[in-house]
């Protein structure tokens, strides 16, 4: 029988672990397995989409280092996969500075225990749904410089988010935060997925903190509302990758954006 660290439900599925599975990983329990079985009966591609959200996250971090950009803040880090956000910065930069934030207790212990003895990376336990919280404490305790350009990466977290928790306030909250030719990077499951997937996907993780909201192309734009958009706009992810690269059952939608004129006082 797994063992579930302190705090942590093994009987409901989580998203980090769901996508640790897809990604090959160890760090997941049966549950999760089950869910992402369910997914794959339906959608047998989406162990390639979660490959293909994890080339975006590099691209984004390139793109954004290759911009000048000095300090990234990974939002829903999720449990460590390499390459990961800093390894992909400081390839640019070796002074990169990089903070990961995630809700779930395993992944802060994944990514701390990953981290340790790493000058310039942080992880955070913290709530994206909680977003002053998360850059006080970057600002606070001198993580993050907000005077600066920073790149915050938002990759399979939107989703995550219910209507009533206000992701576009969300989004406007971290976009105050940030100065001038910042970057913010994410994706958002698509309402143009297969409607089987998404029923089946919808009832897997009622509940759970592994419930989706699937939000239409138009609808996740709109939350970057004052953002200037960089490349193909809000478009599925293989758009940004690779113009050969197969259409999946689970639409995932890839953007980034970046912010224009002057400082807003904090």
């Amino acid at each position: 029988m797994e063992r579930a660290p302190r705090g942590v439900d093994p009987n409901l599925p989580n998203s980090a672990r769901v996508y640790d599975y897809l990604l090959g990983g160890k760090d997941n329990y049966e549950v999760d397995r089950v869910v992402a079985h369910r997914m794959l009966s339906i959608a047998p591609d989406t162990r390639t989409l979660a490959w293909f959200s994890r080339k975006f996250l590099v691209r984004a971090v390139e793109l954004a280092a290759e911009a000048g950009i000095r300090q990234f803040i990974d939002l829903g880090a999720g449990i460590p996969t390499s390459p990961n956000v800093h390894e992909v910065a400081r390839k640019v930069d070796p002074s990169a500075r990089v903070a990961y934030v995630d809700f779930d207790p395993v992944v802060y212990a994944h990514c701390g225990a990953l981290l340790a003895g790493a000058e310039g990376v942080t992880a955070m336990l913290g709530d994206v749904r909680r977003p002053d919280d998360i850059l006080d404490r970057l600002r606070d305790e001198g993580v993050i410089d907000f005077g600066e350009p920073v790149a915050i990466t938002l990759v399979g977290v939107l989703h995550f988010v219910m209507d009533d928790e206000d992701p576009a306030g969300i989004v406007a909250r971290l976009g105050a935060a940030m100065a001038p030719k910042s970057h913010m990077a994410f994706t958002h499951g698509s309402a143009d997925s297969d409607p089987d997937f998404i029923t089946q996907s919808s009832s897997d993780t009622a509940n759970s903190s592994a419930q989706v909201v699937y939000r239409s192309p138009a609808v996740v734009e709109s939350f970057f509302q004052g953002f200037e958009m960089i490349g193909p706009g809000v478009v599925p992810l293989q758009q940004w990758l690779d113009d050969d690269l197969p259409d999946t059952g689970l639409v995932l939608l890839g953007g980034m954006v970046r912010k224009t004129g002057h400082a807003h006082a904090d």
